[in-house]
């Protein structure tokens, strides 16, 4: 079986598990028929040894037919938790409506992040809690991922969609061991908290601000931290927040962008030498994955470099400097 480099492979919102026991990356994606000739809406996988060559992927889980849902499939991410493999990933359903926030001229509905279980990284999942969603049905949630507190109590943390809220936020609720909703959510931050954001126009005249991809990373010192993506002056960015209590209720405090360039919706993960790595993907239409050499620099992970021999610069990138630079010089494709 002929193996594929980055470039050769679609993937949108990745998730990496390195799996030390087998010694195997696995890069779990939205299922995409012209990867696997299967065209249902589910997660794929591709799985590698070293991050540059990847075996093509196979489907890990489907939507029963029968489910609520009939779009979506979005961000999967697979969680270890006691002793199974939990898959997360976010189904809609537009035709059935759900009520919008006071002020809003938006029509939001159904879409929630289900979850399905196995004993297998590679499948296959199966749905529980009846194939309904994390997040209470009246709440218009996506990219939902797992986080689980020192005190060993796990929480789900999502983002609240624009399209009900205009303004989009991260919440967060814990969870049963049985990884039910066992108490309120909470706000943890709006995308307008960030000084980088900025709101997208739209037809109906006003402004609209986007919470995409929350991951939660503990640094070496106990510093909680959480990549997340929104837009920025050009497009998709890859951003990083902080817990100034260490714990998921925060306060949250913006950090500001990691990754511009219309990259965004990343995680972190360990190569198995020990290595600090970060994935995102990058443009955010046809998207292609672009990996990163990180730093955990205590109180913030950092950016060390560009891993372009294992992408192959999937998605050529351009020196420039920050829209925040104090000389205000940039490139104008940056």
């Amino acid at each position: 079986m002929a193996s594929l480099l980055l470039p050769q492979m679609q993937l949108h919102d990745p998730f990496v598990v390195a799996d030390t026991a087998s010694g195997v990356y696995h890069l779990f994606t939205r299922n995409e028929a012209a990867m696997t000739g299967d065209d249902r809406l589910g997660t794929m996988v591709y799985t590698s040894r070293d991050l540059k060559s990847w075996i093509p992927p196979k489907v890990v889980f489907t939507l029963p037919q029968r489910n609520w849902a009939n779009g979506g499939s979005w961000a999967p991410e697979v969680h270890r938790w006691n002793g199974r493999w939990y898959l997360f990933t976010t189904f809609h359903n537009e035709g059935e409506a759900i009520e919008a926030d006071e002020g809003s001229s938006r029509r939001p509905y159904r879409r929630g992040t289900l979850v399905a279980v196995s004993d297998s990284l590679t499948g296959p999942f199966e749905l529980v809690n009846d194939g309904q969603p994390v997040a209470p049905v009246n709440l218009m949630s996506l990219d939902g991922t797992l986080h689980v507190e020192p005190d060993g109590t796990p929480w789900f943390v999502f983002a609240h969609e624009w399209l009900q809220t205009t303004v989009g936020t991260i919440e967060a609720f814990p969870l049963d061991p049985q990884l039910r909703q066992a108490g309120e959510p909470i706000e943890l931050f709006r995308a307008d908290a960030a000084r980088w954001a900025r709101g997208q126009a739209q037809p109906q005249g006003d402004r609209v601000w986007v919470t995409d991809g929350p991951q939660l990373f503990r640094t070496r010192t106990g510093t909680l931290l959480m990549l997340w993506s929104s837009y920025g002056e050009r497009g998709y960015v890859q951003a990083l927040a902080r817990s100034t209590s260490g714990t998921i209720a925060g306060p949250w405090e913006q950090l500001g962008p990691l990754v511009r360039r219309d990259s965004g919706h990343g995680m972190l993960f360990r190569a198995f030498d020990g290595r600090l790595m970060m994935i995102l993907h990058r443009p955010f239409t046809r998207a292609l994955g672009k990996i990163y050499e990180m730093r955990d620099a205590d109180d913030r992970v950092e950016v060390v470099r560009e891993a372009t021999e294992l992408d192959l610069e999937a998605y050529p990138t351009h020196p420039c400097l920050s829209p925040d630079s104090p000389t205000g010089n940039r490139l104008p494709d940056c």
